[in-house]
């Protein structure tokens, strides 16, 4: 789908279970057919974190991100298991910036414990996977899909996730091939 050239780096943010983040690279790998490096985790940055709504402003981590990138052809994908916002909406799942090749997934409202019910590693994975995949894709595509089935459809909730599948739609996909690199 890519040319070779290019390099998905996973940077996993405060404690996250390295068996899952190992996974998900191989998944982003198949899903990009582009060599997935998972680099050493990292706290999240303390002047992120606003008591008051006890949550991380999401621009200030993926600020700190695009200065771990080695070159252009790079997209790092941050991951971290704290609830995050902007000052706009009260929260938000994740957040990109395909010009700075970097975007931030949130776990925290992704699991299933978040909405008080029984844990569910599986489905917890396959939304992880769905909305790394899209953000990765945003990365390099710069855009959202209206087929609420292709991955690169942006999901407003949950439902929307578990909806929609974990690879890109025949638009998408030709989009993908032809993103010069």
């Amino acid at each position: 789908m890519m040319k070779a050239r290019q390099k998905i780096i996973i940077v996993p943010i405060g404690e996250l279970d390295f068996f899952q983040i190992n996974k998900l690279a191989g998944k982003l790998s198949e899903a990009f057919t582009s060599a997935v490096d998972i680099v050493q985790g990292t706290e999240p940055a303390p002047e992120a974190y606003h008591p008051g709504r006890l949550q991380y402003f999401s621009t200030v981590i993926l600020s700190k991100l695009e200065r771990l990138r080695a070159n252009n052809r790079e997209k790092l994908l941050g991951i971290i298991d704290e609830d995050l916002y902007i000052p706009t909406k009260p929260f938000v799942y994740h957040e990109s910036d395909p010009y700075a090749g970097c975007a931030l997934l949130s776990c925290y409202r992704i699991k299933q414990e978040f909405y008080g019910l029984p844990e569910d590693d599986k489905l917890v994975f396959e939304r992880v996977k769905k909305e790394a995949i899209n953000q990765v894709g945003y990365l390099f595509l710069a855009r959202y899909c209206r087929n609420p089935r292709c991955v690169m459809y942006r999901s407003t909730d949950m439902s929307d996730t578990d909806f929609k599948n974990d690879t890109f739609c025949d638009n998408c996909r030709r989009d993908m091939v032809r993103k010069p690199v």
